[in-house]
């Protein structure tokens, strides 16, 4: 019998049209051309050339690329899902890069900001030529954002803005920052340029995941904005969970490109070792490993195409968001760990990808929601009961 690659298993292809197909096809040619080549190095030096990967992302329609207007390409929700995919594919690190600038800085822009903040910061962060990031988490406040200590008061027609954001991706190359503070009517949105007096960023080192994404943290020492910075249309902490509702639909289909990446080479790494007088890929064993992960996959793709359909429809839900990041990223994990016990010492080696994948799943395993959030956001849809408090 003649063997069927794990992702044709189904036949998953078509339930996508052409042009899906297309944009798909398009940016796995830009990963293999320009992320695969040079990601382990990016890894292990703990460096990424940001500023050049944003440009010829920006070229390719890739940046805010699910916005409309403003320089941004207009795409469907499941074809900006698919570049997630294949943009994780060959790390979450540039995948992040992609996504923090795409759906949570450009976003909350898109949907929040006034028409000057639109026209002075989207088209040059959907060129690639600005970069953004999304100051929301705080050292003391991750999962609960309500809780969070970052302050800003006016003072005639300026605000003040007094506090600190942490593990900010893209902040050190960053030129402005989407930046939420509590205020004494509540929740707001600044768009921070990262240049002006008070606002300082120290880089975070020493990672052992997303080694590939420049991260840092966010120092506010009483910056002093104009009223026009303001966000005039977030209000309450609504507005940025919607923002990390939309980065999270990207996460459910990126998390399966790590995954698919893992599988891709445990599959050929069984193949061709040969223990024992046969391919690894001949034992009892390993056919039980790849057909079990082979079948997680496949089913995560479905769920994130249903989420993609919701989404272009206008029907998608948070909670079916948290549904499809718990499990999308969880069974990612789940497969990178296994693939590594099928590639047994070189597993751990540099030299192939599992383990790079597997510990930047861990990341992203936490952020935009951990897994214990989501099942509280889903627990509290199933009973209609709040367990938060």
């Amino acid at each position: 019998m003649s063997p069927v690659s794990p992702f044709d298993l189904l036949d998953l292809d078509s339930l996508l049209d052409d042009e899906e197909r297309q944009i798909r096809a398009v940016v796995r040619r830009l990963v293999d051309d320009r992320v695969r080549p040079q990601v382990a190095d990016w890894y292990e030096q703990g460096h990424v050339p940001v500023r050049e990967l944003a440009r010829e992302f920006g070229r390719l329609g890739l940046l805010g690329m699910h916005l409309t207007g403003y320089g941004c390409a207009g795409s469907s929700a499941v074809a900006y899902g698919l570049a997630c995919l294949e943009l994780e594919a060959g790390d979450s690190g540039v995948r992040s890069l992609v996504s923090v600038q795409g759906s949570l800085a450009m976003y909350a822009i898109w949907r929040y900001g006034s028409d000057e903040q639109k026209r002075r910061w989207l088209p040059a962060m959907a060129a690639g030529e600005a970069i953004g990031c999304f100051g929301l988490t705080e050292p003391d406040h991750g999962s609960d954002p309500a809780s969070m200590a970052t302050r800003a008061r006016r003072d005639g027609d300026d605000w003040v803005l007094h506090g600190g954001k942490m593990w900010i991706t893209n902040a050190p190359v960053a030129d402005v920052a989407v930046i939420w503070a509590r205020a004494d009517e509540g929740v707001r949105g600044f768009a921070v340029p990262m240049d002006i007096p008070g606002v300082s960023v120290r880089e975070i080192r020493r990672k052992m995941s997303l080694r590939a994404s420049v991260t840092g943290e966010i120092a506010l020492a009483d910056v002093r904005l104009p009223a026009d910075a303001l966000l005039p249309g977030a209000a309450g902490l609504k507005a940025p969970l919607s923002c990390l509702t939309e980065a999270r639909h990207g996460i459910v289909w990126g998390a399966l490109g790590a995954a698919r990446d893992c599988l891709e080479t445990a599959l050929s790494y069984a193949t061709t070792r040969t223990q024992f007088g046969r391919p690894l890929a001949g034992f009892q064993l390993t056919q039980a490993k790849l057909a079990d992960m082979a079948v997680e996959w496949q089913k995560g793709v479905l769920l994130a195409l249903h989420l993609g359909r919701l989404a272009d429809a206008g029907r998608l839900r948070p909670e079916q968001v948290s549904v499809g990041k718990l499990n999308n990223v969880r069974e990612a994990l789940a497969i990178a760990r296994q693939c590594r016990t099928i590639l047994g010492a070189n597993g751990v080696s540099g030299e192939y990808p599992v383990m790079r994948h597997a510990n930047n799943l861990e990341s992203v395993l936490t952020y935009e929601g951990t897994s214990e959030i989501h099942q509280l956001v889903i627990g509290q849809r199933l009973t209609g009961l709040s367990a938060f408090a």
